[in-house]
């Protein structure tokens, strides 16, 4: 009966595997992408063209698992209260697939994974990535203290930039400070939308966030971060000298707002949940416009 025996383990393992594959988010890969476009924006930046080879295969299977991980932290600082949300409610925590102690041990190992690659970097590198860490780590338990945990997202979002610059040039000109702010304002305003889908939940379990936080004020504030977005990107172009392409994408990108605006016009969870995911083409826009700038124009 040892056949049945080793059936049976291997189940196991695989139902197993496939619940840290969802408690990391493996099926919805949005995150992935609103993580990876920063990084590609500063990957081709600092470099003036095509990063070097090593550079590109670290920062993007980092960014596939460090998002990874942000998943994982993320449910085990909301382990008891994604049952009380809607969209949350089918979550492995939420429906009891995982103890805490196996989402702790998945997240150091995710966390260590990430921290082998950043080695094959450079010291200033290395050590911006104990940063952004703690960044990860912390960004969950901030929606318990503050209405700003969208702003919190943001910043753990945006310090890729400095690490590619620091990663690819060695260096961290100012221009990593204004593309920066971009990345921080964008993951906002994103982040803002997807609060919106879960707010009439998360006021009846006190939780905070910038949706909460802009009530009905939540559209106004919502095309501020915006514009404060486009602002931020068309001053990176300015700085760097970029031309047309460039700013092409960026007005695609300041239309694509526009129709986000759009679908958030009534605060319905599902058109709100659609403006969120609009970002992901949105972020394509922005790198397309620097791609075809560098590779057909050049720079100014």
């Amino acid at each position: 009966m040892s056949w049945q025996a080793d059936s049976s383990t291997g189940s196991w393992i695989l139902e197993r595997l496939r619940t840290y594959a969802e408690l990391a988010r493996l099926d919805r890969p949005i995150g992935n992408f609103l993580l990876l476009w920063p990084v590609m924006w500063s990957l081709w930046l600092a470099a003036e063209g095509v990063p070097d080879l090593d550079i590109l295969v670290i920062f993007v299977f980092g960014v596939l698992i460090m998002r990874a991980a942000g998943c994982v932290i993320n449910d085990y600082a909301d382990r008891h209260i994604d049952g009380q949300v809607k969209r949350t409610r089918t979550r492995p925590f939420a429906t009891g697939r995982v103890s805490e102690r196996e989402a702790l041990l998945v997240f150091v190992l995710l966390c260590l994974l990430a921290f082998a690659l950043v080695l094959f970097t450079n010291p200033l590198t290395i050590l911006l990535s104990l940063v952004a860490v703690v960044l990860a780590a912390t960004y969950p338990f901030t929606k318990r203290y503050t209405h700003l945990p969208q702003v919190h997202l943001g910043v753990a979002f945006g310090w890729a930039v400095p690490m590619v610059f620091a990663a690819q040039s060695g260096e961290l000109p100012v221009v990593v400070w204004l593309l920066m702010l971009s990345a921080v304002l964008w993951a906002t305003v994103y982040d803002t939308m997807y609060a919106m889908v879960d707010r009439d939940d998360d006021l009846q379990i006190g939780v905070k966030s910038t949706a909460v936080l802009f009530g009905d004020l939540d559209r106004l504030m919502i095309g501020f971060l915006q514009v404060l977005m486009i602002i931020a990107l068309i001053q990176v172009g300015l700085h760097l000298g970029l031309g047309a392409a460039y700013y092409g994408g960026i007005t695609g990108a300041a239309l694509l707002f526009v129709y986000q605006q759009y679908l958030i016009r009534n605060r319905e969870r599902q058109a709100c949940f659609r403006a969120f995911l609009n970002n992901a083409w949105l972020g394509g826009l922005v790198f397309l416009g620097i791609f075809l700038d560098i590779h057909w124009l050049g720079f100014q």
